[in-house]
């Protein structure tokens, strides 16, 4: 069953982002992730977000979503994310109705 990453923030520090953004790009291909959506001015229809920038990752499964986040390649940038933005990430699964 796909899982997603998905990601709403603000970003702080542009410059830091921009980094992370070089070295995260690659790591998402590699771990057989793919780019569905990048969007630096979400609307939002309900509810307070922290931020308007979304991002949405999809990869096979929620194993290979973790595996990917936990991996090395992936830990040597994710700070830097961290660090340049102020939001949450969550694991989704595309139809998880319990369990």
């Amino acid at each position: 069953m796909a899982a997603y990453f998905i990601a709403q923030y603000v970003v702080k520090d542009p410059a830091l982002y921009a980094e992370y953004q070089q070295g995260a790009g690659p790591t998402i291909a590699a771990h057989g992730g793919e780019l569905i959506v990048f969007d630096i001015a979400a609307e939002t229809i309900e509810g307070t977000p922290p931020g308007a920038q979304t991002v949405i990752l999809k990869f096979e499964d929620t194993a290979a979503t973790k595996k990917w986040y936990e991996s090395s390649d992936y830990q040597a940038v994710v700070g830097k994310r961290l660090e340049a933005t102020e939001g949450y990430a969550i694991i989704s699964q595309t139809m998880n109705i319990g369990g």
